[in-house]
């Protein structure tokens, strides 16, 4: 597999707005004492695990802490098998980005779709999502022309390869986007790989019953067509 140095000034990772900021990471804490931490908040509330996650997922060493780093630890932390994504079947967190928002809001909506789809939600504006704004100078697995790992929907090979690459220490994959032609996309396997990144815009996406199909910025009120 290829190796790419990936320098982009600019990276898009959208988001549910409605997950918060998880306070331990964005405490000035050392990272070596948040599960001493976690416990001792536990006694207190014992729903704080729930919102922390699971802290083992991740090494002391990979762990970012700071202002925004929420943003960062939470899909390592928060990862599931009923989440599968490209490269991973749940079982280990990614943190997925784009080269624009067009690229993030293009990936973002296909799986919004899958699952108003799959739960026969009725139409209507749906729920808002928060774009996150960082960067990346790292090398990156390159899955260009690897046809087996950019199915539109079979993940398993891409799962397997995710899996393997991650035990064998890469920092992550970059690949040609599908839902987005000329885009390019992230998927990194550890947070001190990627930058903290800042809070851009929202966004709520129109479901007609079959399709996302209108695309509405919160903060200007302007409603972009889905192509």
């Amino acid at each position: 597999m290829p190796v790419r140095r990936v320098n982009w000034p600019r990276t898009i990772r959208i988001i549910r707005s409605i997950y918060p900021p998880i306070d331990l990471f964005e405490d000035i804490s050392d990272p070596a004492d948040w599960e001493a931490l976690a416990s001792a908040e536990a006694k207190f509330n014992p729903r704080i695990r729930d919102s922390i996650g699971d802290l083992s997922k991740v090494p002391v060493a990979r762990r970012v802490t700071g202002t925004g780093a929420s943003w960062v630890m939470a899909p390592f932390v928060h990862c599931s098998p009923l989440r599968p994504g490209r490269f991973s079947d749940g079982s280990f967190g990614l943190y997925y980005a784009g080269d624009s928002t067009e690229v993030a809001i293009a990936e973002t909506i296909y799986h919004h779709a899958r699952f108003m789809r799959s739960t026969n939600e009725a139409p209507g504006w749906t729920s808002q999502f928060r774009e996150l704004i960082g960067s990346i100078d790292a090398d990156l697995d390159d899955a260009a022309g690897q046809s087996d790992l950019l199915h539109p929907d079979d993940y398993q090979p891409s799962q397997i390869f995710g899996a393997e690459r991650r035990m064998a220490g890469s920092n992550g994959i970059v690949w040609p986007s599908i839902r987005y032609p000329g885009g390019q996309c992230i998927a990194i396997f550890w947070p001190d790989v990627i930058s903290i990144p800042t809070q851009g815009a929202h966004f709520s996406y129109h479901w007609n019953g079959a399709e996302v199909d209108f695309v509405k910025r919160l903060d200007t009120g302007e409603v972009m067509r889905v192509k």
